[in-house]
C-alpha cells in the first residue's frame, strides 16, 4: 500500500498477483474517477514498453478505479506509472500556465481598452 492521507485512508494501493512478476500490477486509486483514469491510460499508453494498459471503476456508487499495467521486456509497472502521473502533471502545469497567461493577456487588453 502506498500513500496515506489522514485517518489511515488509503489514496493508493497496488494489487500483485501471487507469483506474478512486476511487470503485471493494478493500482487502486481512491476518490478518483473518469477524469484521472482515461488521462492517465491515454500517457502511460504512449510508453512503448506497455504491452496492456486500461482501467474500470469498480461501481458507479464508489469513487475508486482500477488501473492495471502489464509491461513488456521485464520493466516494473510501477515505472511507467510514475512517469505517467509526472507527465500528467507536467500536462496540467503547461495548460493552467498557458490559461493563466491569456486571461492576464485578455485583462490587458481590456484596461488598455477603457
Amino acid at each position: 500500500m502506498a500513500g496515506v492521507e489522514e485517518g489511515n485512508k488509503p489514496v493508493l494501493e497496488m494489487v500483485q498477483a501471487e507469483g506474478a512478476d512486476e511487470g503485471c500490477i493494478t493500482f487502486v486509486l481512491h476518490e478518483e474517477d473518469h477524469t484521472l483514469g482515461n488521462s492517465l491510460r491515454y500517457l502511460v499508453m504512449k510508453n512503448p514498453d506497455i504491452e496492456f494498459c486500461g482501467y474500470s471503476i469498480t461501481h458507479p456508487s464508489e469513487s475508486k478505479i482500477n488501473f492495471r499495467i502489464q509491461t513488456r521486456g521485464g520493466v516494473p509497472a510501477v515505472e511507467p506509472f510514475r512517469k505517467g502521473l509526472n507527465d500528467l502533471t507536467d500536462v496540467c502545469q503547461h495548460v493552467l500556465n498557458t490559461f493563466q497567461a491569456r486571461v492576464k493577456d485578455f485583462k490587458g487588453q481590456s484596461e488598455a481598452m477603457d
